[in-house]
């Protein structure tokens, strides 16, 4: 259930208070309470860059996303139930203009009278056993877009295939059936009692925030304790794991990696793998994570600096039916220089390339601050390192910015500059319509040669400014695939400044402003586009801002005046890349894997049947084998003979652990594009008999 919206940057931390049970009569909303849903919705008709109206369009939305945060995959409330809060459909605006709140936490208590017989149903069958694991039938796990089920008697059923595909699964991954009781009673009471713990303050949260998911997705409330928490993370954001978790049904899903960070650094944790258990130690016990709240992950993961956390895994690229692995990470100090610009020099058939790596525009602001005349910076690192490609005599730069999720946009701006002589960088658009441009602050151009941008679906924000910034002016290439999309500012708003008592109710993180390109073209939602994109891009469509629901849609504006620094014709240089990559044994890999998991993103259903579960499974592994291993041939690698010999990479060093140049491939197609680009602008000299 997705009660915290909010995405967390795993961090150390002090140990909380233990929570307690919450007498379902004390959920009931407080005088201040009342007066917070007054000035969120102030602040958000005035403040909010798309000035939303409550009225009863706004009603519904709200009142299908609280319903979707408390019940994400429709197994507690029935029809029956919904029908009887249809009366509430046309009047939760009306409760958050008047601070009358009643309707919500009505709907709460029922929901949780509906967890606690529930749970004990599930229970009861769990100690049952009575389960035919020979009978064909199928289990729908992602119901997230179902019809709600009819009544209690579908219900049961329901929850019956849910218990035997838990047992199932468990069974699979090698647990004997006393581990699988254990596990699962552990797991069925751990959602009750989270959800008995959830105090009035959680209520009014997860209300409060269904309003503000249906305006936009990046606006959300922090009540004070989360408030409290947000800043213990925000203190201590360089020490953690390093990994930016988000809510996705009952599972904990790794949004992204920090660069620099434990996890990133491990190579053994990706972009929407999901956490199903976690340990402390190396000998602590494993504790299942499935059904928990978002904010309760990120409690049990926290630990002080050089401690142990194991995590069991269970990869994308599995599936919900799949296996689970554990990972072992030490929680460190995430340092500047682990995240600093780097380079190398690669050669294609005569052609000397120098890659700058930025894995994120940082900025030491605490050194500036203090006064340090050379704090570390992108831009003064990326500086530094056109200089040594340049004495090395390179024949053109590419900058990948692949993973890279954006960070400080006065470096977006001066590392733009860097490129350019002067000029326009990017435009910023308020709640009030002004815009702002966003300049080249230096007139020094460091580099004006040869130039490529590679990018992915996760190059998001300050990256997408580059890049769009690079490809407006026509002053370099821009490969790989679309873009995140994450054009929108947002800003932490104190509510208690609104208050004269100055109390702390929470704050506000909402948007109020929107990134513009140069040429008028927002990143918003559709993010940068290649000039070449590569087919790997197919699952691009369906991630980033173009995933979220309510996200702002695609805009424009005036172009801002900026001289063009060149016209390039890209139609010679995408044919001769699609016949190379059409012969590519590493983009065949990409792309296969890549349908593999549009494939399972699409299946919502596993079968209850053990011999067919255990066929497909082994029919899967094996097709991810054979895979690896003509992207090892390629490589001159020997086979693997099964797919555990691949996770031992993670006892080998980190130079070793992409051996197979998986992340090699779009960097080696980008230089052998800019290597054409450069060999087709070359004078050709004349042979003389």
């Amino acid at each position: 259930m997705t009660l915290l919206p909010v995405a967390f940057c795993l961090v150390t931390g002090g140990a909380l208070a233990k929570p307690t049970t919450v007498s379902i009569d004390e959920l009931r909303a407080d005088e201040q309470q009342r007066q917070t849903a007054l000035i969120i919705t102030q602040v958000m008709e005035k403040f909010h860059y798309r000035k939303p109206r409550l009225d009863n369009d706004m009603s519904s939305a709200v009142f299908d996303r609280y319903l979707e945060s408390l019940d994400a995959n429709r197994s507690f409330f029935s029809a029956a139930d919904i029908a009887e809060f249809e009366a509430y459909r046309d009047k939760l605006d009306d409760s958050l203009r008047t601070g009358k709140l009643e309707p919500a936490f009505q709907i709460f208590r029922r929901f949780r009278e509906l967890v606690e017989y529930r749970i004990g149903f599930a229970t009861d069958l769990l100690e049952s056993n009575e389960f035919n694991f020979n009978r064909d039938e199928q289990y729908q796990f992602d119901r997230s877009k179902a019809e709600w089920m009819p009544d209690g008697a579908a219900l049961d059923d329901l929850w019956r295939k849910r218990v035997k595909n838990d047992i199932l699964s468990l069974r699979l991954s090698g647990k004997d059936e006393k581990e699988i009781n254990k596990t699962l009673g552990k797991r069925y009471e751990g959602i009750a009692r989270r959800v008995s713990q959830m105090a009035a303050e959680d209520v009014f949260q997860a209300f409060v925030n269904a309003f503000t998911l249906s305006v936009e997705p990046h606006t959300s409330y922090m009540s004070p304790r989360l408030s409290e928490n947000f800043d213990i993370g925000m203190r201590l954001s360089l020490q953690g794991i390093g990994a930016v978790l988000s809510n996705d049904n009952e599972f904990t899903e790794i949004q992204s990696t920090v660069p620099g960070g434990p996890a990133e650094k491990s190579g053994e944790l990706k972009s929407g793998d999901r956490i199903v258990g976690v340990a402390q130690g190396d000998g602590g016990e494993m504790e299942d994570v499935i059904g928990w709240r978002l904010q309760d992950v990120v409690d049990l993961i926290r630990g002080p600096k050089d401690s142990i956390v194991r995590l069991s895994i269970l990869p994308k690229s599995q599936g919900i039916g799949g296996r689970t692995r554990e990972v072992t990470l030490t929680r460190d100090e995430i340092k500047l220089e682990d995240k600093a610009a780097k380079s190398e020099v690669i050669e294609v058939e005569g052609v000397r390339l120098g890659v700058v790596e930025i894995p994120a525009f940082y900025r030491d602001f605490g050194a500036q601050a203090a006064g340090v005349e050379n704090f570390r910076s992108t831009t003064r690192d990326v500086r530094a390192l056109l200089d040594k490609l340049q004495s090395d005599r390179v024949d053109g730069i590419i900058i990948d910015l692949r993973r890279n999720g954006g960070g400080s946009l006065s470096e977006a701006t001066e590392l733009t500059g860097l490129f350019i002589e002067k000029g326009p960088v990017v435009q910023v658009k308020d709640s009030s319509g002004n815009v702002e441009i966003e300049r080249d602050p230096d007139p020094e151009q460091v580099y004006a040669g040869p130039l490529a941008v590679l990018v992915d679906r996760n190059s998001a924000s300050a990256s997408e400014i580059f890049a769009g910034a690079i490809q407006d002016y026509n002053r370099g290439l821009i490969l790989g695939e679309p873009t995140f999309g994450k054009g929108t500012v947002q800003t932490l708003v104190d509510l208690g400044r609104f208050l004269r008592s100055r109390d702390d109710i929470g704050r506000l993180r909402l948007t109020m402003a929107q990134f513009f390109r140069v040429q008028g073209g927002s990143t918003q939602h559709r993010g940068v586009m290649p000039d070449i994109v590569y087919p790997t891009a197919k699952g691009a469509a369906e991630h980033g801002e173009r995933a979220l629901d309510n996200a702002l849609p695609w805009a424009s504006i005036q172009p801002a005046e900026h001289q063009l620094l060149g016209v390039q014709s890209v139609t010679e240089l995408r044919e001769a890349s699609a016949r190379r990559i059409a012969k590519n044994p590493g983009f065949r890999f990409l792309i296969e894997e890549e349908e593999d998991l549009i494939d399972l993103e699409k299946r919502n259903t596993v079968s209850l049947r053990e011999s067919v579960r255990r066929a497909e499974w082994d029919e899967r592994e094996q097709v991810r084998l054979d895979r690896r291993n003509r992207l090892r041939e390629f490589r001159g690698l020997p086979a693997l003979d099964n797919l555990d010999d691949a996770d031992e990479e993670r006892f080998v060093s980190e130079e070793e652990k992409d051996e197979e140049g998986i992340r090699r491939i779009m960097l080696e197609e980008s230089a052998n594009i800019l290597a054409d680009q450069i060999r087709s602008t070359r004078p050709r000299t004349a042979l003389v008999n």
